[in-house]
């Protein structure tokens, strides 16, 4: 099936055009210049053409940090792949990279195979795996090489959670080691878990229980010192590092050096910290514990400085770090105990949309918002030139995005499968029309028109930045 996507403005991280796109099948074919003699006949050989006048076309967005059907002690997260990559595409998404977990004491393939299920025949988008890499030992360092081979190329590790997910510094360097030798890239979630653990527990025995306590116990200083950590971890076994869902200056100033020292150091931010502040887990009557995530929201200020990280490309990608939790039987298990609160925020949905509202704001240029949310995603990850570009070749993941529409954000309409918005009421310019996964029309009008198992696998090469 032929289908030319006519009148709008393609954007690309290279510049904005006005195009006439051309789609066949699952692919981009070709793109030209409005009434040319080539887009005229595509116009006549086409089965189908979309007016895309007064809108930008845009490559559809990666949010390379999901956590879908993620356990969490006695409970999981709300969205299933299915709810999930269904809102995801509403909101203008169109691959998810999610997180598969290994167990302590099981292989890394196990964990694997076992999200891959959940997975298979659910997702209404693409989507991938990375691996969270819990039980480091000599046997889940030879399965890192087996997994690279199997399209799952970054490896996610943790300085948080002791206990539970955390690694201690040998096993992060003997990670990157791994992964300098195979080609892959080692995340890390970088704050100091037993110093945080310390904190949280001394808090308690003082009485304080409220939500506000998960981030004064969660301090942005330990933050910072887990990333200059981390980077000088990677700068030993000469591995590229990425720090997953940056939010504190001190965290941003120690990417910023290693960057400038040329060392392979990339980093996340995430919506939350771009747009909500410390002030929400201040809410009266437990209404905080709807905001308690990890690394926990930070003050106004500290926004500033990653509005100016996302511009200099000090900060390479914007992902939401989406992991929901209803508030009632969810978050409530932490009533009377913020440490007992899951940590995690809805947002796959929201994503395209608020930074586009930076855009608005004069924070970012149309062609950044593109490279933060899809661009640089897709080469980061192994997922360029298919996902990430409008351009001859690639799948035709195309969003149509209405400039001038407005709409108010709330727990009322979203599509995510959480019974609260952490941005209930904000005012986004900005809003997603029409939205295609490999040339098929998953939404028209800002509804949903795909269907459940749409979505494939994704087998990804090695980053484009390593």
């Amino acid at each position: 099936m032929k289908m030319l996507i006519t009148g709008g403005t393609v954007v690309n991280p290279s510049g904005a055009i006005a195009s006439e796109v051309l789609v066949e099948d699952e692919a981009i074919v070709a793109l030209g210049a409005p009434g040319s003699s080539a887009a005229e006949a595509w116009a006549e050989s086409s089965d189908r053409t979309i007016d895309a006048s007064g809108l930008l076309v845009i490559p559809g967005g990666i949010d390379v940090h999901t956590h879908m059907e993620m356990p969490l002690g006695q409970t999981q997260s709300s969205d299933t792949f299915e709810t999930g990559t269904r809102a995801a595409a509403i909101g203008g998404t169109t691959t998810i990279i999610d997180f598969a977990t290994q167990s302590k004491g099981h292989s890394l393939q196990t964990g694997f195979q076992a999200w891959l299920a959940k997975a298979d025949g659910n997702c209404a988008i693409d989507y991938g795996f990375h691996m969270i890499v819990s039980d480091v030992n000599e046997e889940s360092m030879k399965e890192m090489d087996v997994l690279v081979e199997e399209g799952v190329t970054s490896f996610k590790l943790f300085m948080a959670y002791p206990g539970v997910l955390y690694s201690d510094d040998a096993k992060i360097l003997r990670s990157m080691q791994q992964a300098a030798n195979n080609g892959s890239i080692i995340m890390v979630h970088a704050e100091n878990g037993i110093a945080i653990d310390l904190l949280v527990a001394q808090a308690l025995s003082r009485g304080e229980r409220d939500p506000r306590f998960h981030g004064e116990t969660r301090p942005s200083l330990l933050e910072g010192e887990a990333t200059h950590r981390a980077i000088q971890l990677a700068r030993v076994a000469d591995a590229p590092l990425y720090i997953v869902h940056l939010s504190a200056a001190e965290a941003l100033e120690e990417v910023v050096r290693a960057r400038d020292m040329g060392q392979r150091v990339f980093a996340e931010t995430c919506p939350q910290y771009l747009f909500l502040s410390k002030a929400e887990l201040e809410r009266p009557v437990f209404e905080g514990a709807k905001y308690v995530c990890s690394p926990p929201l930070r003050d106004y200020r500290s926004q500033a400085d990653l509005w100016k990280g996302l511009r200099t490309d000090d900060l390479s990608i914007v992902a939401t770090d989406h992991c929901p939790f209803c508030f009632k039987e969810q978050k409530e298990l932490g009533r009377g105990d913020f440490s007992k609160i899951p940590n995690g925020l809805p947002g796959v949905e929201n994503r395209m949309d608020l930074i586009y509202e930076g855009v608005s704001r004069g924070e970012l240029s149309l062609e950044r918002w593109v490279d933060v949310t899809s661009t640089t995603p897709a080469r980061m990850f192994g997922l360029f030139p298919k996902k990430g570009v409008i351009a001859p070749g690639s799948d035709a993941d195309i969003v149509l995005y209405d400039p001038r529409s407005t709409h108010i954000v709330s727990a009322k309409s979203h599509h995510m499968n959480v019974d609260y918005s952490v941005y209930e009421g904000m005012e986004l310019h900005g809003a997603v029309s029409m939205v295609l996964s490999r040339g098929r029309v998953v939404v028209d009008g800002g509804k949903y028109v795909g269907h459940k198992g749409h979505g494939s696998f994704l087998r990804r090469g090695l980053s484009r930045y390593l």
